[in-house]
């Protein structure tokens, strides 16, 4: 990415950004690298806060110390979204730029940081409605926001949604072994048949999400493209839903290359 085409973000400031979206969430930045540089500079803030803010309830073990770290990060969106950024930080300060540019929301944003609160206290989602609320204000949101960011109109919100939820839902039965080992309980019912119907009802979903492709325009694909591993995820966890408590729901290399590729190529997400 070339430092001219930063149009405005601090060099130093993005380029921390673009160090934590690639450390910390390598499937988004290699979608996100492909993207024009123009649409980087949006993303790349982002996605870097979404990573601080999921970060900030695993800072301690300790609750309280916990929500102080979180309340941090509702403080400091709050004056990020009045223009007040807090000075020197890499990522509320582009974050701020891309605000104001692409004129962002609040809602979704102040969404991600509030349910951050599940992470802290470690109580079960009473079914699969409260799961899928959870997964829409995080990787629904995150998708839309980012997806609003290179100009997608607000009546393909649903859409977009649909589709972020879709991949969360494929992201989080990943991540299921992980939280579980944290003594969270990341699913409201692990059973297989369980976790095989929520990929079943995921896929559904994302189907009449592709239906509305017409819905969002071609700048916003980089923010849809980050799924570009739902499908195949999804169908792997409704055929074999052992997978997901075994810690192998994963494709082959060859299989995601082979996806990757694919996807850059048509442009479909």
């Amino acid at each position: 990415m070339e430092t001219g085409a930063r149009r405005g973000h601090g060099i130093v400031t993005l380029d921390a950004c673009i160090d934590l979206v690639t450390s910390g969430d390598p499937d988004r930045a290699l979608v996100t690298r492909a993207a024009t540089p123009s649409a980087q500079a949006r993303l790349w803030p982002l996605y870097a806060f979404n990573l601080e803010v999921a970060r900030a309830p695993w800072a301690s073990h300790e609750p309280l110390i916990a929500q102080m770290r979180l309340q941090w990060w509702a403080d400091a969106l709050d004056a990020t979204l009045q223009g007040r950024a807090p000075k020197g930080h890499p990522v509320l300060e582009p974050l701020q730029q891309v605000i104001t540019e692409a004129n962002l929301p609040a809602a979704p944003l102040i969404a991600l940081i509030e349910a951050r609160h599940w992470d802290i206290a470690r109580e079960p989602f009473a079914d699969t409605a409260a799961l899928a609320d959870h997964l829409n204000a995080t990787a629904g949101g995150l998708m839309w926001l980012a997806a609003h960011a290179l100009g997608a109109p607000p009546d393909s919100e649903p859409t977009i949604r649909a589709a972020g939820c879709a991949a969360g839902l494929a992201a989080w039965l990943r991540a299921t072994p992980a939280l579980t080992a944290l003594g969270r309980h990341p699913l409201p019912d692990r059973t297989e048949p369980a976790i095989a119907a929520l990929a079943t009802e995921a896929l559904s979903t994302l189907a009449t999400a592709r239906q509305n492709r017409g819905r969002v325009p071609k700048s916003a694909l980089p923010a849809l493209l980050t799924g570009w591993q739902t499908t195949p995820l999804l169908r792997l966890a409704e055929t074999e839903p052992a997978r997901v408590a075994q810690g192998a729901l994963q494709l082959s290399e060859f299989t995601r290359r082979r996806i990757l590729a694919t996807r850059g190529m048509t442009g479909r997400w």
